[in-house]
């Protein structure tokens, strides 16, 4: 019964969002209504509110799996393997493979919904608070398993998430100018392979 209830929970959760953001792309954010994304996917806005607090959490959400996501590479990672080296592998297998998360993706429908959050400035703020996220809870991984003290364990992740944001952002940006993610990924594969060279150089002993 457990299971048939939270299948049920997540096919309601994924007919809110995908509705709410079809609405949203088509007509703008700020010009759709959260009774607007009810009515369109067949629920109360009792029963939208109970599963995105928010109507910003109807977007945003499509990130929160990746919050965490270098903390788990981090402590995922082979007992030989630094974190660094660990998180430099896993952000070159995302471009490889086309990970949305790399911006190397040129799906018309992620492009679409990349400059939703780009142009929309409450859905831009919320993203921000995406990055805090990731990076408190990569600070923990390093914290805990590269044995530093917090204050490098704060930095370092300071600089990977922002490097890998930036990296993310240069991409989405080339993709949307009109270049295709097979033409971007050599110059993804080397601005990546840069970065984390500079990152390498700058924390070199610390981790």
């Amino acid at each position: 019964m457990t299971g048939l209830r939270e299948r049920k929970r997540a096919r309601t959760h994924a007919a809110i969002s995908e509705a709410a953001i079809a609405l949203f792309l088509e007509y703008g954010f700020d010009q759709v209504s959260v009774a607007q994304v009810a009515e369109a996917a067949e629920v109360s806005k009792r029963t939208l509110f109970a599963y995105f607090p928010t109507k910003e959490d109807l977007v945003i959400h499509r990130f929160a799996d990746h919050e965490d996501e270098a903390a788990r590479v981090v402590r995922g990672r082979p007992p030989e393997v630094g974190p660094l080296a660990a998180l430099r592998d896993h952000f070159l297998a995302g471009l490889r493979d086309r990970d949305p998360i790399t911006g190397l993706n040129d799906l018309p429908q992620l492009l679409a919904f990349n400059r939703l959050v780009q142009e929309t400035p409450a859905l831009a703020v919320r993203a921000v608070g995406f990055l805090e996220n990731s990076r408190r809870a990569l600070a923990l991984a390093l914290q805990e398993t590269a044995d530093v003290p917090a204050l490098t364990a704060r930095l370092a992740a300071s600089h990977v998430v922002g490097t890998h944001w930036l990296l993310s952002r240069d991409n989405v940006d080339a993709l949307s100018a009109g270049a295709s993610a097979d033409d971007r990924y050599p110059e993804a594969v080397a601005d990546a392979e840069h970065a984390f060279a500079l990152l390498a150089e700058g924390l070199d002993g610390r981790l």
